[in-house]
């Protein structure tokens, strides 16, 4: 599994996702930091990542996905909470990931 970081969660999630064994890039750095939603799903879909995003606008927007999403429901928060967070919910995050849902609400 490979992941895009939305630009608005922290380019340390990207570390932290390495650091779990997974390979990430953060849009800021591989697409900029203003890149329109439209692009970034269809960066996500033509390299076969999985966009980790807190924005409600790909779930919107963006209903008949053929792209996956993980979507934080967290808040803002601190990166250290954030790894906190993460941890604790991660196993059952990867296990819905290898049961190929497309949408992951992370609560």
């Amino acid at each position: 599994m490979r992941f895009l970081v939305d630009a608005q969660l922290p380019p340390g999630l990207c570390a932290w996702l390495q650091e779990q064994g997974f390979a990430s890039e953060h849009v800021t750095e591989t697409l900029g930091g203003q890149t329109p939603d439209a692009a970034i799903v269809g960066y996500a879909e033509r390299h076969g990542l999985i966009l980790v995003s807190k924005d409600d606008d790909f779930v919107t927007r963006f209903p008949e996905r053929s792209y996956r999403l993980l979507w934080f429901r967290c808040g803002n928060i601190t990166n250290r909470a954030l790894s906190a967070w993460l941890a604790e919910r991660w196993e059952a995050i990867v296990s819905k990931l290898e049961d190929g849902e497309s949408l992951i609400e992370v609560r």
